[in-house]
Order: structure tokens, then sequence, then C-alpha cells
């Protein structure tokens, strides 16, 4: 399976149509599970880097051909944790990539039933909350004129984190305070407005590179909201995550899998710059090189496969009625793996 992939701005009607193309040959593929067989689903941004490395290096093929079998790998591109949900449950996609927030949601929904649960994680970035508004400076100061663009409302891992800000500002009853202001708009999207201005999108929970790219193009963005200010610490945002079934039915290809994920993590660590010259030949991008490098070389930035201070958004999640089972510890919705190490 083949999929443009969409360049880094695109206008809104281009974007559009790409995705829900993406999204129609995704659901056109038969549901087998054939082992040596893997779909995964990613989506926009340098957070999902150790998988353009493991596809530009066929990776799981060569960690499949060392455990005795062929493995197949179809790629597709979705955007927000909703859809990326939507398609790991019907069947669609093996391997679904997104926020924490995606994830605990669909871990609490299939709990006893196809138990979903998290592979790895894509390493540990901070999002940040951009703003083009000079008069916002909190996240108290946004109002009914001001839209903020997430990826998925009251799914994805910025809206969950968004809750949880709102929640310690004005206390768990008022945690949804700023839902009413959201808007699901891709990252590209999204930077593109705040970039540009002059829209009711004054505010974006992104990524890197797009919050990078804001901060660099439009001197009126600013950062409103850190989110390991937040999460009180580097936390891994964006994970992965499959089905019980898929781990279960295809012990080897998942095994190889997660095997190319670890290699792809050592790469970027040791070879920035030929991580970031991957990402860019992958992504068919145009970002500026050396605001790659300087993202992945970033101190607070850690590409590992192990997952990082997670269980308090998942518990707050809980607390406030958004899931219904508490985790007890990040094991309860990770799959055990020696690679992944000691997690939180």
């Amino acid at each position: 399976m083949r999929f443009v992939l969409a360049s880094l701005f695109r206008r809104p009607a281009r974007v559009t149509r790409t995705l829900l193309i993406g999204l129609s040959c995704v659901l056109a593929v038969p549901a087998a599970h054939a082992e040596g067989r893997i779909r995964i689903a990613e989506q926009f941004g340098i957070v999902y880097l150790l998988l353009n490395v493991v596809r530009d290096q066929q990776l799981i093929e060569q960690e499949g051909q060392k455990l005795g079998i062929d493995v197949k790998v179809d790629w597709a591109r979705l955007s927000g944790g909703a859809a990326i949900n939507d398609a790991l449950l019907s069947g669609a996609i093996d391997i679904a990539g997104a926020g924490v927030g995606p994830l605990i949601t669909v871990w609490d929904r299939t709990y006893g039933r196809q138990n979903v649960r998290g592979v790895a994680s894509l390493g540990s970035l901070p999002y940040y909350l951009v703003s083009n508004n000079p008069k916002i400076r909190t996240i108290a100061d946004f109002t009914e004129k001001d839209r903020i663009a997430l990826p998925a409302l009251g799914v994805s891992v910025q809206s969950r984190v968004l809750q949880y800000a709102a929640a310690k500002q004005w206390g768990d009853g008022a945690f949804d305070r700023l839902d009413k202001w959201t808007q699901t708009m891709s990252h590209p999207d999204a930077a593109a407005a705040i970039i540009a201005g002059g829209t009711e999108i004054t505010g974006h929970f992104g990524t890197p590179p797009f919050q990078e790219q804001e901060l660099a193009a439009n001197p009126r963005a600013h950062i409103v909201l850190d989110s390991y200010e937040v999460l009180g610490g580097p936390s891994s945002a964006t994970v992965l995550y499959a089905t019980e079934k898929f781990r279960n039915d295809n012990p080897k290809t998942y095994r190889a899998f997660v095997l190319a994920l670890a290699r792809a993590a050592d790469f970027v660590k040791r070879q920035p710059e030929a991580a970031a010259d991957t990402y860019l030949r992958v992504n068919q991008s145009k970002t500026d090189k050396k605001l790659l490098v300087s993202i992945i070389t970033d101190p607070k930035v850690n590409f590992s496969i192990t997952p990082q201070n997670t269980l308090g958004l998942a518990q707050f999640m809980q607390r406030v009625g958004a899931v219904r089972h508490k985790p007890a510890s990040w094991k309860d919705y990770f799959f055990e793996a020696p690679a992944l190490g000691q997690g939180s």
C-alpha cells in the first residue's frame, strides 16, 4: 500500500482530500492477520521519526529475515487519534501511531475484549501550545473569540494535556473548560494558520517540527503552554499500540517490529544529521535541516522506545471520567517486552 505523503503546508482542501483518500485506501485493505505482514499507521511530524527510519532502512524486513520470515510492510498516514483508533478497531491497520491520550482511550474501550495495549514509545518530546495573539500569555487568556487547533478533540494527547492543564488551573470539575474553543485540524494546516495569522485560529497545540516553525516564522508566535510543565517532566507523548490478537497471532512479526524500532532509536541518537535527512526524504519535506537537527539533539528530546511518565495523564483521564478503568502502572496499558526496559 502506498500513499502520497502530504507536504509540509498545503491548502486545507487538498490536505483534507489527501487524508480522505488515504483513509479509504486503508479501509479497503482486507483485515487478514497472517504472520509475516504488518500494516502501520502514522501521523505528521518528527515525533514519527523512528518510523521514518524503520521504513527508509527496511528494518522490519531485516529483523524478520533474522527470525526466519519474510515480512510485508504496508504504511498509511492518517490525521488524529480518532481516525487512527477507528482504523485499528476496524481491522484496517495492525499498528497505530498516536498520542498517549488515544492509547488510554482505546485501551479502556477495548478492556477485556480486543485488549489494545501499547507496543512502544516513539520518544519523549515537549509539545507546545503556541499562540500568535500577543494578549494570550496563559491558557486563562483564551476567550470565545479564539480557537485552539488540535489534531483530535477530546482524544488526542494535545487535547488531554490541555484538559489536564485546565484541571490544574481551575480544578478537576472544570477540566473541559477550554474544549468549546478547540477545533480539529491537521498540524500542517494549523501551523500554516498560526504563521499567516488573520484567522480565528489563534492557538495551536502542536508537535515538532511544526511548533518550532511557527515560532521561527511568525514574530508574534510564542509558547503559552509546555506539555512537560503540565505532566511534571519529560514524557512520551506519542506511542504505538496494537490489539492483543495481532500480537498473539503474529509473534515473529511483532518481535521484528519492536527490534526494528530499537535499532531506529539507536540510529537517531548516533547519527542525528542522517536521521534528519531521512525525515526530509521519507516525508518529501522542505523543512530546514538545521531546524530538524536542533530538535533531534535538543537535551529535552529523547528518542527512546521506553515509555516515560505516562501514568499521570492516564490516571487523570480516569479521575475526570474520560475513561472507566484506572491503571495502577504503565504496564497495565503496555504489552510486556524486554526491549521496553523500565518505563513509567
